[in-house]
């Protein structure tokens, strides 16, 4: 029997395991009995073996403002990607995922291999590429994971991955010094130059510090960040989380078109990104524009100024537990990702789910809620702040409509990728 079981099953890790998942305590430990048993049936007994977590994360303010340097407000979430891991004595890595197939990935050869994009593969490969280009080992490890993060939810299924490994290495290879920053930045490598999708940083960071975070991209290699202490179960709101169907893995050209249209602005001005754009120089030349970019460009531009002052306002709105401002600018920002990003409805198919449920949501909280497109967009799930008295007709409604089991309330986790024993 693994060592890290016995902890397990004398109770040794309740502490640690209660500060990550609350009253599902009891829960979340059959599921790592279970992960030991994997790990044995397929590497076999390990007095090494330790465990970590990575958890999903949920965008609270700021939609796709982080690959253009501006602000996000997010949290993490009790939802996880969980692994038993233990080092080896080479530089192989080996995974096995639950409902995936097994990977092994030398790290003697660390350069991008085209025939991983879109695999986990190209993740391991380019987060380890990262860290030994900066300075930081890496080394071989067989590991067992399983997740609660949906595919296609918005809680980021690949970012909690990037960080889990990441983490392994800090902790196994580096005496758990790598910053999470400097993990979210490997991570971000790893997606953009190995797995080809050119995403932000903001998923990766949110999973790596943990909480609610206010962060500020202006400056890429070193953002600033800012975690909020808010309750807002005790200010009488639920933060839930409804799946509308459809899966973000058919979307890339979606959100890469978000990107380069943002980007088309920037190199107007002579400018990479937006953030280096003045709001008020926008405006005053969107005459010349229109003979360069699209309209469509413009649009989403305008919801980045906007989206962008506002993440301040509802990161102060938290930190006083004033929720009725949170609510309405959390609305705000809603309704310019509908009109402006237009990011609820892909560009060519018929589904129309996130529309749907936004709209319901509309009918249900008006006056009294919030809601929004959550994460990319395009397919997958809303965000909605629910009174607490609401919230069974709230969640009887969109399970009426999308399904059993769609909506679901979430609490914000207070740390992020961890080693747990």
């Amino acid at each position: 029997m693994l060592p890290i079981r016995i902890k397990l099953i004398d109770g040794e890790l309740d502490d640690k395991l209660r500060l990550l998942y609350g009253d599902a305590l009891e829960a979340q430990k059959q599921k790592y009995l279970a992960l030991t048993d994997a790990f044995e049936g397929a590497f076999g007994e390990s007095d090494d073996a330790v465990l970590f977590s990575a958890p999903g994360r949920s965008e609270i303010g700021g939609n796709h403002t982080d690959h253009q340097l501006g602000r996000v407000l997010a949290a993490t979430v009790t939802v996880d990607t969980r692994a038993v891991v233990a080092p080896r004595n080479d530089n192989i890595v080996r995974i096995h995922s639950q409902g995936y197939t097994p990977l092994c990935v030398s790290l003697d050869q660390l350069a991008p291999n085209a025939t991983e994009e879109n695999a986990s593969e190209a993740l391991v490969r380019g987060i380890a590429e990262r860290f030994t280009q900066t300075g930081r080992k890496v080394g071989g490890f067989d590991a067992v994971t399983a997740s609660d993060v949906p595919k296609g939810s918005g809680l980021s299924s690949s970012a909690a991955f990037s960080i889990l490994v990441s983490t392994i290495f800090s902790e196994l290879y580096n005496e758990g010094q790598i910053s999470p920053v400097e993990q979210a930045l490997a991570s971000k490598y790893a997606e953009n130059k190995h797995f080809g999708k050119p995403s932000g940083l903001m998923d990766q960071l949110a999973c790596a510090v943990g909480g609610f975070v206010a962060i500020d991209f202006e400056q890429p290699e070193e953002p600033k960040i800012e975690k909020i202490d808010c309750d807002l179960t005790a200010l009488g709101y639920a933060i839930c989380i409804v799946n509308c169907g459809g899966n973000h893995a058919d979307l890339t050209h979606e959100y890469a078109a978000v990107t380069k249209e943002m980007g088309d602005v920037a190199r107007f001005f002579g400018k990479t990104v937006l953030r280096e754009v003045d709001e008020s120089e926008f405006y005053a030349s969107l005459g010349q524009l229109r003979k360069s970019v699209s309209d469509r460009a413009l649009l989403r531009a305008m919801h980045f100024f906007g989206d962008n002052a506002r993440v301040p306002k509802q990161a102060e709105a938290l930190k006083q537990h004033d929720i009725e401002t949170f609510r309405q600018l959390m609305n705000e920002s809603g309704r310019s990702s509908f009109t402006l990003l237009q990011n609820v409805c892909p560009t060519d198919a018929s589904e129309r789910g996130l529309a749907l449920a936004l709209a319901l949501s509309e009918r249900m909280l008006a006056g009294k809620g919030a809601w929004r497109v959550h994460g990319g967009g395009f397919a997958g799930t809303i965000l909605a702040l629910v009174p607490l008295g609401d919230m069974p007709g709230y969640q009887a409604q969109m399970e009426k409509v999308f399904g059993q089991g769609c909506c679901y309330r979430f609490a914000v986790r207070p740390v992020g990728g961890v080693q747990i024993g």
